[in-house]
């Protein structure tokens, strides 16, 4: 779908997967709020959980069921720790995968942190008509797949192309 001429605001959720970070000490998610409201998005749910696969899986459940979400930004648990299980708990809910945006993560990443990156395993797609991105749970990686990919894939004014305006397109059967 082509650009738009304005700037869409959509309704946006945060959700931290960690088991040491704190409400007092969550940068990553901190910074994910900040960014998305400055640009003029919405904060419509914010949350903090465990790294619990079953749990997590519920959080995000629950947000891509409410119509008024439009997108959820989940950061930590996409590592290979024992405790990492933010992709198997929410790839059985996407319709959906979105290769192309784990692949251009890493590909940024690498610039940044160099062979490290394929430990990422950051991903992202869509699940009953709400985007979902899933991202490392460092505060840098946040800022980089924020300033580098979703600022501008989330803005409607991005050409030639972006994902906010495909949303009145998402239902389409």
């Amino acid at each position: 779908m082509s650009a738009s001429d304005h700037f869409v605001p959509l309704n946006l959720c945060v959700l931290t997967v960690s088991d040491t970070r704190t409400a007092a000490n969550d940068t990553s998610g901190d910074y994910l709020c900040a960014a998305l409201t400055q640009t003029g998005h919405r904060l419509q749910g914010r949350r903090l959980c465990r790294d619990d696969c079953y749990r997590v899986r519920a959080i995000v459940a629950d947000w891509i069921a409410d119509a008024a979400v439009d997108g959820v930004i989940v950061t930590g648990g996409t590592g290979f720790t024992g405790r990492d299980s933010t992709p198997e708990a929410i790839a059985p809910l996407l319709d959906k995968q979105m290769p192309g945006f784990g692949e251009m993560f890493r590909a940024l990443s690498y610039e940044e942190i160099g062979t490290s990156t394929l430990q990422s395993r950051a991903f992202a797609g869509l699940a009953n008509a709400t985007f979902v991105f899933c991202l490392p749970g460092s505060t840098s990686a946040c800022r980089t797949a924020w300033e580098k990919l979703l600022c501008a894939q989330l803005d409607a004014r991005t050409q030639p192309c972006n994902l906010a305006g495909l949303k009145p397109r998402l239902s389409e059967k």
